[in-house]
């Protein structure tokens, strides 16, 4: 009973929160993995995008590295210029920045996101 109530907060945490999800857009957990690195883990999620649909702004309090699996997604990054991602193509986000993704495309987009953040905080949180 106590992994199964651990395995329900990782997949909360991980997903930024059931209620925090748009509608279209979702995030499955697929690991979660203590590191080498003291008081770090690796979080790895798919997320899928509706067409039209963003994640919403948010930031994570480690990086994120993801690669797009299908379709194509648009990266606002506050303080770059946004950037258009397509299946086969990798993308970075640096710690604590704000950031969206947004499917510009006709099809669902499905990202491989990986989170390596400290243990103990959300992988993802709504911007302010």
């Amino acid at each position: 009973m106590r992994s199964l109530l651990a395995l329900v907060v990782i997949v909360v945490v991980a997903s930024g929160g059931v209620a925090a999800q748009q509608s279209g857009f979702t995030r499955t957990l697929l690991q979660d993995q203590d590191l080498s690195i003291a008081g770090q883990h690796v979080v790895q999620a798919r997320a899928e995008f509706q067409p039209g649909v963003g994640s919403g702004r948010h930031t994570h309090p480690g990086e994120e590295i993801a690669y797009i699996l299908e379709g194509q997604v648009e990266v606002a990054i506050d303080g770059r210029p946004p950037i258009t991602v397509k299946a086969g193509e990798p993308f970075f986000v640096p710690a604590g920045v704000v950031h969206e993704g947004r499917n510009t495309g006709t099809v669902v987009a499905r990202v491989l996101a990986t989170y390596v953040v400290e243990k103990g905080k959300p992988v993802s949180a709504p911007a302010k």
